[in-house]
């Protein structure tokens, strides 16, 4: 049996195909397009997992939908009859997309792949709890879900137990702490679905000194963390803004706008939203505990990409465990809408491995076999340096502990947001200057935004406070105390100060407030990187990397070679892994568009 998950038209489309039962690939349209967050039809995302499977359309048993379009509409066309006439432009810009696609997807989708069997549809929050739920490792859990919106819903509780999940109740729009927090990302200058980790990133740098004003103003959180907006401050019901003057009131001027200075107000602001969004979800997680009885906890849905508030639950919590979907926003609802049609359409029984989920590492996008690199790299010209399996990792290794940038590609690629060893950009943690050059000459990026790093997992304990595993960089932990440094008290500096302190023996991993967002790497789930790692250990006795997601700000992790090596000859990474081949930036052609294409990144 072949069912195919589908996630698009609002942003972050995927496609995800199971094969009784099991995860056979998942992957983001956006990886193919070259369009972050690309909201289109994920044909290339299906062809792909159609290929992975190695059928055809006609072998789908079937399709399912990751949201139910007419209840989302119904949504839609309420909150614009409410605020009417205020909301006729946003309307007229909606309505085309509405009645042209969206209203039509069983149309859309035989036109597309050539199905001729039925689609389903699941609801959107649904959608987000099988997700959470089913690939987790374990047999029974509660379940909680939080994003901006899905038909009605923004957040929904309930439990799981085998195949079974029983949903109890959900929150629903306009009340969201999904769209309050994209709120705040829009009126500190980022962009609404895509910078609200860089709005978590900023938050050490602030004091909390709005929290009681938007406890007071904008939002009524009651015990069981249900909350209710203060619909005056915000202008998304009609608007094509998230936010109106009086909230500009509130907060001591206007919106800041994008690729603007960052003032003390808006890290003042970051770190007000991230501990009202923290109290917030303790207060749900306590609330779910208490309905649920459970020891463990299953969590998607954009919110739960929040490893900040991940990590206080994990550490000040009521559950045992938890466990967080990779992929936890809409991307995701593809592989939970196909897991739900197994379960609990065809009423199909899991397969629990206690200790292990059945997300595979997430890494479950196209690989590059050797033959194909190599044939790429002749094809060009490019030089390369064949490397021995026997000497691979330690030379990787090398290059690292030299202070070098490593682009590294090699197996299958990722699903989800975060880079985790497949698609990723390596370096020293040891160094300062580390953090800066990844940022202003790798990334092209703000140079506030803390990078992550990968441990061995089973060294983790000895780096950073946290007891047990975390593959899929969604837990945030504080740095070993003895490995931290001294401080002197913050005396108003700015950021580009407070970036050149020192604050640990890994400081290029430290954030501000001494944390890190971690990533624990399994020896068994990805090999190849395990023992990069290993061979860094032995040159340096660091049993750490940095690592962040191959790309540069604006663009999507990269998916093959062709998109490796042009980012690696955009940037100024010093080394590019492509699988068994290296290759050395002073040993390539020279790109001439390098510098113009930094130039224009970088204005944009």
């Amino acid at each position: 049996m072949n069912i195919l998950g589908i996630s698009c038209f609002y942003h972050d489309s995927a496609a995800s195909l199971l094969q009784d039962g099991e995860i056979i690939a998942a992957a983001q349209e956006e990886r193919f397009t070259r369009k972050k967050h690309a909201p289109r039809f994920p044909k290339n995302a299906i062809e792909y997992c159609l290929d992975e499977a190695e059928i055809e359309a006609s072998a789908l048993g079937y399709v399912v939908f990751y949201d139910k379009p007419i209840l989302t509409f119904e949504r839609l066309l309420m909150s614009y009859l409410t605020v009417a006439p205020k909301g006729l432009r946003s309307w007229l810009e909606a309505m085309p997309l509405w009645l042209g696609k969206k209203l039509h997807l069983s149309k859309i989708v035989r036109k597309e792949i050539g199905y001729e069997g039925e689609v389903l549809f699941t609801e959107h929050h649904e959608a987000h709890a099988a997700s959470a739920f089913y690939p987790s490792p374990f047999e029974q859990a509660a379940i909680l879900t939080m994003d901006g919106v899905g038909e009605w819903a923004t957040a929904i509780y309930g439990f799981g137990k085998g195949k079974e999940i029983n949903l109890k109740k959900e929150l629903h729009f306009p009340d969201s702490l999904g769209l309050l927090y994209s709120a705040f990302t829009y009126f500190t200058g980022f962009k609404v679905n895509s910078g609200e980790y860089k709005l978590m990133g900023l938050a050490p740098y602030g004091e909390p000194k709005y929290k009681d004003i938007i406890l007071k103003e904008l939002i009524d959180v009651k015990d069981d963390g249900s909350l209710r907006l203060n619909l005056l401050y915000f202008d998304f019901l009609g608007g094509l803004r998230m936010t109106n003057q009086r909230f500009a009131t509130l907060f001591d001027g206007p919106a800041r706008k994008p690729e603007t200075q960052i003032t003390q107000r808006e890290m003042d602001i970051a770190a007000s939203i991230q501990a009202v969004t923290e109290e917030v979800v303790m207060k749900m997680v306590a609330h779910v505990h208490k309905e649920t009885k459970q020891k463990y906890l299953c969590l998607a849905g954009g919110v739960a990409l929040n490893c900040v508030a991940n990590g206080c639950i994990l550490r000040d919590g009521p559950f045992e465990d938890i466990w967080i979907q990779p992929a936890a926003g809409d991307a995701g609802g593809a592989l939970g809408a196909a897991l739900s049609v197994w379960h609990r359409f065809l009423e199909n029984e899991r397969n629990v491995k206690p200790g292990r989920d059945g997300q595979q590492g997430s890494y479950l996008g196209p690989a590059f076999s050797n033959g194909r690199i190599k044939a790429f790299l002749n094809e060009n010209n490019y030089p390369f340096q064949a490397l021995n399996p026997t000497e691979r990792a330690r030379i990787i290794a090398e290059k690292i502990a030299a202070g070098k940038i490593v682009g590294y590609l090699a197996g299958r690629m990722e699903f989800g947001p975060r880079a985790l060893g497949a698609r990723s950009i390596l370096g020293d943690p040891r160094k300062m200057e580390t953090q800066s050059v990844m940022n202003l000459k790798i990334k092209y990026r703000e140079s506030f935004r803390p990078f992550a790093p990968t441990v061995l997992e089973e060294k983790a304990s000895e780096y950073f406070e946290i007891d047990r595993p975390s593959p899929y960089m969604l837990l945030v932990a504080k740095v070993q105390e003895k490995r931290r440094l001294p401080q002197s008290p913050d005396k108003g500096q700015g950021i580009l100060e407070l970036l050149k302190v020192k604050r640990s023996d890994i400081p290029a991993v430290t954030h501000l407030d001494y944390s890190a967002r971690i990533q624990t790497v399994n020896r068994e789930v990805k090999p190849d990187y395990h023992e990069v790692m290993s061979e860094f250990e032995k040159l340096t006795d660091c049993a750490v990397v940095v690592n962040t997601s191959f790309n540069v700000r604006g663009e999507p992790i990269v998916c093959t070679p062709e998109d490796a090596y042009l980012c690696f000859m955009r940037t100024e990474m010093d080394v590019l892994v492509l699988e068994d081949f290296l290759l050395l930036k002073e040993g390539q052609p020279e790109w001439e568009e390098a510098k113009e294409w930094r130039k224009d990144l970088i204005l944009d």
